[in-house]
């Protein structure tokens, strides 16, 4: 028999706030945090990103070196962890004590190490050459990192499923939980790609605008105007228990679901995703409160997604409210779903859903329930989307806590 699973800490590091009480406030206030990105040079022409501003790790960590010369994203991911164990009402001796799995998720490599690198060895030769690039630059090390950090004996594993990744974090996590294999799990994405190298790739193929002006208005999820998504970064790491855990839970993790596009169309295998989660979950289209969309403010993407949506809940989809949170902070990729299943949880616990960040005008091909200011909403269950390049899709169901 399974457990049913729940989250009981939620640690977000975000450009829209670090910490539960400072990320929620930021995501319902009508604003974006899409600035100017100027630390690649004027050389590479204009970029526009939302950052994190500040990583105070020393406030809940003495420093060591696998933490001083850790990638950013694997810094982040070790902030949200511990975020998330004291939101929990945890202490890091407490979660010693437990069989814990470590489930992180993160799309990218370190490309700032590597950048370097390969500046390195290019201008100096074998001399140039760091040796713990092996070892840093890998995604698998934000895992073993996080279980370093805490100095807890764990079960680590990475996923790099792209923009899906944090989401499969996630959603293996509440598995292992659920089937008993660990007492707790701290899970969730992290994605730091503010480099030159993506950057200049993503802008190269049209994911990110080769313009930094009006940048307050330049990410516009599912609006008529939107152009293209905004590469940001950001993490946000969870703790996940049995619901029989002493400690009180936002939600419950009650459906998850993959899939890949499979028929050459964008999108396409996203009903598939979303299906196998109410069916996870064992409820029906109709149950479904609200909708955590993708929506990076994509011209094809956002038009694929709500397609897809309006595939799985017909007219129904005209009642439930959906949001991004994209026009607010950007897309952090591997890490994007799961800080929406923060905002997610958080707006079930609160009867609130979150704005989406500049829509002003309706797209005909984007016909979702959409607002651009909170709303109250009585919700029971929450559906979080999830897209990612070369087709994956991973959607999850959330369930508010009584």
């Amino acid at each position: 028999m399974k457990r049913r699973v729940k989250i009981t800490g939620i640690g977000p590091v975000t450009p829209a706030g670090t910490g539960r009480d400072e990320f929620w406030s930021g995501i319902l206030e009508s604003t974006s945090r899409i600035r100017p990105f100027l630390k690649l040079g004027e050389e590479w022409g204009p970029f526009v990103a939302a950052w994190v501003d500040r990583l105070p790790l020393d406030e809940h960590f003495t420093p060591f070196p696998a933490l001083r010369t850790a990638a950013r994203h694997t810094q982040m991911a070790v902030l949200g962890a511990a975020l998330a164990v004291k939101d929990a009402g945890l202490t890091f001796d407490d979660v010693r004590a437990m069989r814990v799995a470590v489930f992180t998720g993160t799309s990218l490599m370190d490309f700032g190490a590597i950048t370097r690198e390969t500046e390195s060895v290019a201008k100096s030769g074998i001399r140039g050459i760091q040796s713990k690039l092996v070892f840093v630059s890998s995604v698998a090390h934000v895992a073993a990192t996080v279980s370093e950090a805490l100095k807890i004996s764990s079960r680590n594993m990475t996923f790099q499923s792209s923009c899906c990744s944090g989401l499969d974090a996630i959603g293996h996590a509440a598995d292992a939980v659920s089937s008993g294999e660990v007492d707790i799990a701290i899970c969730g994405g992290t994605e730091a790609p503010l480099y030159k190298h993506p950057m200049l790739e993503f802008r190269a193929v049209g994911m990110t605008p080769p313009t930094d002006q009006n940048h307050l208005t330049i990410s516009r999820p599912f609006d008529l105007w939107r152009t293209t998504g905004i590469v940001s970064e950001g993490a946000c790491m969870f703790i996940v228990e049995p619901d029989d855990s002493p400690r009180p839970g936002y939600c419950s993790l009650v459906g998850y679901g993959y899939s890949n596009d499979e028929r050459g169309e964008l999108c396409d295998g996203m009903q598939s995703a979303i299906k196998l989660a109410l069916s996870n979950a064992r409820v029906r289209e109709s149950a479904i409160d609200s909708i955590s969309a993708w929506g990076p403010g994509h011209r094809l993407i956002d038009a694929a997604e709500a397609k897809q949506l309006r595939g799985v809940f017909g007219d129904e989809l005209d009642r439930i409210p959906a949001y991004s949170i994209k026009g607010s902070i950007g897309n952090p990729l591997g890490a994007a779903a799961a800080i929406q299943v923060a905002a997610a949880a958080l707006g079930l616990r609160d009867q609130i859903v979150p704005p989406t960040v500049n829509w002003k005008y309706p797209d005909p091909d984007c016909r979702l329930n959409l607002c651009a200011a909170p709303v109250a909403v009585a919700q029971r269950f929450s559906l979080v989307n999830s897209h990612g390049v070369n087709g994956t899709n991973s959607t999850l169901i959330l369930e508010r806590s009584l």
